[in-house]
């Protein structure tokens, strides 16, 4: 089944209470917001708005699978991704840093130079240069968008319709002293308000796959991007492995969208279709995941420290770990109880456990792969 441009225009799209979110991200986060980090940050969430983000964000995952249920997460795309990361961006940082994708590693490599080599992969294979003006679609707290501006001398824009995030990111750009290069932009990326043919290249990491459908945010960023330009994409998509109609693909499908704030997983297929379909051309494509490496890709959430590569990264992989993560989950349990962590915070680190478990099923069988990577250029003829 691919997307079809009946499906893509019948989509609604949402409205831009960006004012609404800016106030409720203030009421969560708290004044400087961005000064903290990790489980500090998160414990000190605004109790009363954690509950509302926690209502808003679970009230769509009830177990079903069924067209109306999908449908009704596709239509609140917006607030489900809004609040996830509200959510879940502190636990992020705590596990990840502020680069939240997967990486291949490579023997004797730290993880997070494995999380650099990704990105400037990415960047490479796109021909990003200096002097480019580029645009990271979802992009996070900023991790990546720093790590290409440095690798190519490129200034990035980052769009993100996430407040608490964009304010990290701004945070991490002036630490780093980087605000010449670097930009964020409060922003629904299935309705961008840059004007067209603004950006020299386009890319995103991981971050699409939060689109209700692939042929919207797809034809948003051709419109942004000049002619000639690449777009470049680390997508999250179900391999052809995957059979909808087999249930405990559904399943682990399933899993991955609950915990990790997806309205819909769609097969391969349907993104090459839809990039083709908004008239990009499809430069190279390929599954990175699928590359019979030593060390997989989901070897973080694994729990297998026989793969760690240097000492440093015990402590990063034993957070990411399963036994790391039952740490923290009953942990931030057990200081909910104690009212020492608002309502609902064990209820997100079992929805991130239960993510974690069927990104590991879907790698192992070889259902899912968040690095499908294509670079896609937009023809110089287009109009």
């Amino acid at each position: 089944m691919t997307t079809s441009t009946t499906e893509q225009e019948s989509q609604p799209l949402a409205p831009k209470n960006y004012e609404q979110d800016r106030e409720f991200a203030k009421a969560l986060h708290g004044k400087d917001a961005a000064k903290k980090t990790g489980l500090g940050a998160w414990v000190t969430k605004d109790a009363s708005a954690q509950e509302v983000a926690v209502d808003g964000y679970f009230k769509h995952w009830n177990g079903k699978t069924d067209q109306e249920a999908e449908h009704s997460r596709k239509s609140d795309y917006s607030e489900l991704t809004k609040h996830y990361y509200n959510l879940v961006t502190d636990f992020y940082e705590y596990g990840w840093g502020s680069s939240f994708h997967f990486s291949r590693y490579y023997r004797g490599e730290a993880f997070r130079q494995a999380t650099a080599r990704h990105e400037h992969y990415l960047a490479l294979k796109m021909g990003i240069t200096e002097n480019m003006k580029v645009l990271d679609v979802g992009c996070g707290v900023g991790g990546p968008a720093r790590e290409i501006a440095r690798f190519t001398g490129c200034s990035v824009v980052g769009l993100n319709n996430n407040d608490y995030q964009v304010e990290r990111a701004e945070f991490y750009s002036k630490k780093y002293n980087m605000t010449k290069q670097l930009s964020y932009v409060k922003g629904d990326f299935m309705q961008m308000d840059f004007e067209p043919e603004t950006f020299d290249a386009v890319y995103a990491i991981e971050a699409t796959v939060h689109a209700p459908v692939l042929e919207g945010v797809y034809s948003e960023i051709y419109k942004v991007l000049k002619p000639g330009g690449a777009f470049g994409v680390y997508e999250w998509v179900m391999t052809d492995a995957y059979d909808e109609t087999n249930p405990e693909h559904r399943a682990i499908a399933y899993g991955i969208e609950v915990g990790d704030g997806i309205p819909k997983m769609y097969k391969r297929q349907v993104a090459e279709d839809a990039l083709k379909n908004v008239g990009f051309e499809v430069e190279y494509q390929k599954d990175m995941a699928d590359m019979d490496d030593d060390i997989p890709w989901y070897y973080p959430l694994s729990g297998q420290l026989k793969y760690v590569q240097t000492l440093g990264d015990i402590f990063t992989i034993f957070r990411t770990s399963k036994i790391g993560r039952t740490v923290t989950t009953e942990t931030v349990g057990l200081m909910e109880k104690l009212g020492l962590a608002p309502k609902g915070s064990r209820q997100v680190t079992n929805a991130l456990e239960d993510a974690a478990v069927n990104l590991v099923k879907g790698g192992e069988l070889k259902l899912f792969t968040p690095m499908m990577l294509y670079v896609a250029r937009k023809p110089l003829d287009a109009k």
